[in-house]
């Protein structure tokens, strides 16, 4: 008993720590060093990313780098997904933004106690952060809640049109808040419904206003970032290191406005002083959890949709599995306990997923090496970044959102696939662009649903079969008279409330369209409406055409097509029975799940009646018998 609930709980151990699985059997020899690589890139990746994305979140850029070194660790552990380089994020950092803005706006006056003892940093800067740092926590504990009510099983309703709208219309708002920082011109916070197109008619509007050094700068920057990783895309096979154009042009351009002392003399807003080392852990201001109840369901919804389309990604693309229920624990836990160390909301990205695809990574031992190089830099590297332009900062945000951009070319896929596709992706991502990125995944989801719900009412629900040649040969042996039709029918759909009227409807619209004999061609496959069958006289003539008074019909119906079914359906299906037999056609069922003869049976049928059947040739065997027929015949009315 005891050995049996050891087991038990180690294999939940397993099962919620995927780290137990994947690290006793790491392959040093085979993994380390293409992990090695990975991490070394994505750590340089990181450091640019994490101050970008402070800046987005409307916090100091010191916040990024803690936000790039705690998440992976706990993600590690917890986590199912070998590429996924969870850490500050775009979208999320957007957010949060709304949140800080809100709660501690740029106007706020500290008259007292100007600087505070965490990391020499003010009251101003350290307010904001607390902010940012409880729409954190919230995000977590809310994505931790979804794992215990295995919210993951319903990522069904998250479909590949409504996430890829959804994250390109996010990093439209995205490049859209970067245009101050790359036109080089004072805007102030603008946010809410149609908030972008704001700042696009404020920045036309003080055209004049814009820095034109700033601009040449940022044009530059982004067209070197490009240009430099489509090379390496290029050429990945020819070369095995990636050249790290983050650092450099960070490097370059720091030196650059050092050297020509950019921002006094041409007024270029530079990062500014870095703190270096890891303050103690401190809650964060949950005093205003009540404040950012919105933006923590933004980050826990957005933030792990995100993020699971790009798992699945590179899952499907290297072959493995990951939980989709596991993940919401793994975001939840990193999201929580990094509120803890001043971070932001942290989720998977894009680009850094397809750095790990390009530089080889095999796990999350990458990830793991990255937080590694990042925790050198806070306690060594940070007074080298004053000197970094803003603009560069934001032309690496821009340039890194390429590839949710080009998600603009999947128009052409969901068109030529299916064009309620495209108009679902298209509506979304006009809401997302209007409004936010989780005001346009609700909008996606729920239209989707609509549109679902619309589509399986008024689908086919029927298919007439053609009768294969050996179920021919069996009805050719029938010399009854009795029987005088058989019609074979296909239940294409699962049967429930949705479609079952519209099931029924489109059965007594069929037999009421077919209710002409059709004759049997002498070759079966070309009959392409054989549903209607005659029994040859002893003579050998031709189908005929019986009485009508004399005629009873058979109606056999393949439920293959009933995956599933609901209390309404299985009445339907009893009430059809019924119908028919009030109309002298007898109905048997082919192919029935055990638990849909069960709910019929408890419908009405009788148990006793022989209406269910294996196959075609079974029912059709069944009616060819003399004591079959007689059965059938004599059966009363129900």
């Amino acid at each position: 008993m005891e050995g049996g609930r050891g087991q038990h709980v180690l294999r939940w151990c397993r099962r919620r720590l995927p780290v137990l699985q994947w690290l006793p059997a790491y392959d040093l020899k085979a993994n380390l060093a293409a992990d090695a690589v990975a991490g070394t890139m994505l750590a340089v990746q990181q450091v640019a990313q994490g101050l970008a994305f402070a800046v987005l979140s409307s916090v100091h850029p010191v916040f990024g780098l803690y936000g790039a070194l705690f998440p992976p660790i706990i993600y590690a552990i917890f986590g199912t997904g070998r590429h996924v380089a969870t850490a500050a994020f775009g979208i999320t950092s957007l957010i949060s933004a709304g949140a800080v803005e809100r709660l501690v706006p740029s106007n706020t006056n500290f008259t007292a106690n100007n600087n505070s003892s965490v990391l020499g940093l003010s009251d101003f800067e350290m307010q904001r952060i607390g902010v940012a740092a409880a729409v954190t926590f919230l995000g977590g504990i809310i994505q931790v809640v979804m794992f215990i009510l295995n919210a993951g099983s319903a990522t069904f309703l998250l479909p590949e049109p409504v996430l890829s709208s959804m994250t390109t219309g996010a990093a439209t708002h995205v490049v859209t808040s970067q245009v101050k920082y790359l036109l080089g011109i004072k805007m102030p916070y603008i946010s809410g419904p149609l908030g972008m197109f704001y700042i696009y008619a404020y920045a036309f509007n003080n055209i004049r206003s814009v820095r034109l050094e700033v601009f040449l700068l940022s044009l530059l920057s982004i067209v070197v970032l490009i240009a430099i990783k489509q090379l390496n895309e290029q050429f990945k096979e020819k070369i095995k290191v990636v050249i790290p154009v983050e650092l450099v042009l960070m490097i370059a351009a720091s030196v650059a406005c050092y050297c020509v002392d950019m921002e006094n003399i041409y007024g270029l807003a530079v990062v500014g002083h870095i703190p270096e080392g890891i303050p103690p852990p401190q809650a964060p201001a949950l005093n205003v959890l009540a404040d950012v109840v919105i933006e923590g369901f933004g980050i826990a919804v957005v933030g792990y949709a995100a993020s699971i389309m790009l798992a699945q990604s590179s899952a499907k693309k290297f072959n493995y599995y990951v939980d989709d229920n596991q993940e919401f624990l793994a975001h939840g836990l990193s999201n929580v306990a990094s509120s803890f160390f001043f971070c932001i909301p942290n989720s998977a990205a894009m680009a850094r997923t397809g750095l790990l695809y390009s530089c080889g990574a095999k796990s999350q031992v990458a990830c793991l090496i990255s937080c590694g190089f990042i925790l050198v830099v806070i306690y060594t590297m940070g007074p080298l970044l004053y000197w970094l332009p803003m603009c560069v900062l934001a032309s690496i945000i821009v340039a890194g959102l390429k590839g949710m951009l080009m998600q603009f070319c999947d128009l052409k896929k969901y068109w030529n696939v299916d064009k309620v596709d495209w108009v679902i992706w298209v509506l979304t991502y006009v809401v997302t662009i209007s409004f936010a990125a989780n005001v346009g995944l609700f909008f996606g989801v729920v239209f989707n649903l609509a549109i679902g719900v619309v589509r399986v009412t008024r689908a086919k629900t029927i298919n007439l079969i053609n009768m294969k040649e050996e179920n021919c040969k069996i009805i050719e042996d029938v010399q009854h008279d009795s029987f005088q039709q058989v019609k074979i029918v296909s239940v294409t759909t699962p049967l429930f409330f949705m479609n079952a009227k519209k099931f029924k409807a489109d059965l007594k619209k069929m037999n009421t369209k077919n209710s002409a004999i059709i004759k049997l061609s002498d070759d079966t496959n070309k009959s392409e409406e054989n549903i209607l069958l005659n029994p040859v006289s002893n003579g050998g003539e031709d189908f005929h055409s019986p009485q009508p008074s004399a005629a009873r019909g058979i109606l056999i119906l393949d439920c293959s097509g009933i995956t599933f079914f609901d209390y309404t359906g299985a009445t339907i299906l009893v009430q059809i029975y019924m119908d028919f037999k009030r109309n002298d056609v007898d109905v048997l069922f082919i192919h029935c799940l055990s638990s849909l003869i069960r709910a019929l049976q408890h419908s009405g049928l009788k148990p006793e009646d022989p209406v269910f059947f294996d196959s075609v040739s079974a029912a059709l065997d069944d009616i060819s018998s003399s004591k079959a027929c007689s059965k059938l015949s004599d059966q009363s009315e129900v």
